[in-house]
């Protein structure tokens, strides 16, 4: 049979440093907030003759919105999120970019002032807080059977702050190339990953738990190495049919989605991992109290479990 917790602390390495990585890039870059969760203006426009994207955000710096951020949408239009205008700053910014480019359409305008912007922003974290909040509750009633069923809701959760850590840090990192901004469709994309992660989660842990109860005197890293060999092509054949949706979304769909697409597609890919290599041998660290193995120079001279 496949050993796939004997090198538990070595994947626990792997996903330090990853983290790591994502800590940094998220305090030193940051994410860049959409007009969602900043007040600010978005214009939606579309131009008769081809215009380059190049083209229109060098015509914006030279007109004074050198801060402003441009998107193409799968339409071939463009989406121009700036500080907040004013009617007649929209008229002259419109007009300036006629002049240049030619007959343009103006196909959507919004603004969103910062007491909103403020209100989503708290509303969404409350979303994301409630939902872990919920799966901890609910995973440790569901095993409320099975010798410690804590364990179980909290190392789920764990698994979970481990794949919002990576995958709002690859987002972030793709966010500086690409011009991705936190929007209401990108929270969407991490309640999603969410469910998704835990959905595979628990899976696992049902398995476990089956195989406990029919084996109570064996060793529990047996018992999980068993359940995540028992478990792992279900696991993976989700991943990937997932994946190919996913993969269809990018392709075909215009911006309006590419956030939620972008932040799943680094989510099931994280889920996946962290559901068989974090999530379940997390379950084997608490049982067997392996925490100082976390910090070697806390174990010197101790004989590895």
């Amino acid at each position: 049979m496949i050993d796939l917790v004997g090198k538990r602390f070595k994947l626990f390495a792997f996903s330090a440093v990853i983290l790591l990585v994502c800590v940094v890039t998220l305090a030193t870059s940051g994410l860049k907030m959409g007009i969602d969760f900043s007040s600010g203006s978005e214009l939606a426009l579309g131009f008769e003759e081809e215009v380059a994207l190049d083209e229109l955000r060098e015509e914006l710096s030279i007109i004074g919105y050198d801060n402003a951020i441009v998107q193409v949408t799968g339409e071939g239009d463009f989406l121009i999120r700036t500080f907040t205008l004013e009617a007649e700053e929209k008229a002259s910014l419109e007009a300036a970019l006629e002049e240049r480019f030619g007959n343009l359409e103006e196909l959507s305008f919004e603004n969103v002032d910062p007491v909103i912007a403020r209100q989503t922003a708290r509303n969404a974290a409350i979303a994301v807080a409630a939902a872990a909040v919920g799966i901890m509750l609910y995973i440790t009633w569901a095993f409320r059977r099975m010798p410690k069923p804590f364990h179980y809701g909290t190392c789920a959760i764990a698994a979970l702050v481990h794949d919002l850590l990576i995958v709002i840090g690859i987002f972030a990192v793709l966010s500086i190339p690409m011009g991705l901004e936190v929007n209401l469709m990108f929270i969407t994309g991490v309640l999603a990953v969410l469910g998704y992660s835990v959905n595979d989660t628990v899976v696992i842990f049902d398995r476990i738990r089956e195989n406990r109860l029919n084996n109570p005197n064996s060793d529990f890293a047996l018992i999980v190495n068993r359940s995540l060999v028992e478990t792992m092509t279900r696991s993976l054949n989700t991943g990937v049919t997932t994946l190919v949706v996913i993969l269809a979304l990018l392709m075909f769909i215009g911006s309006t989605i590419l956030n939620f697409a972008i932040i799943m597609f680094i989510g099931v890919l994280v889920g996946t991992y962290s559901s068989i290599f974090i999530a379940a041998t997390l379950l084997i660290v608490w049982e067997k109290k392996e925490w100082k193995r976390f910090i070697p120079w806390l174990n010197r001279g101790e004989a590895k479990v």
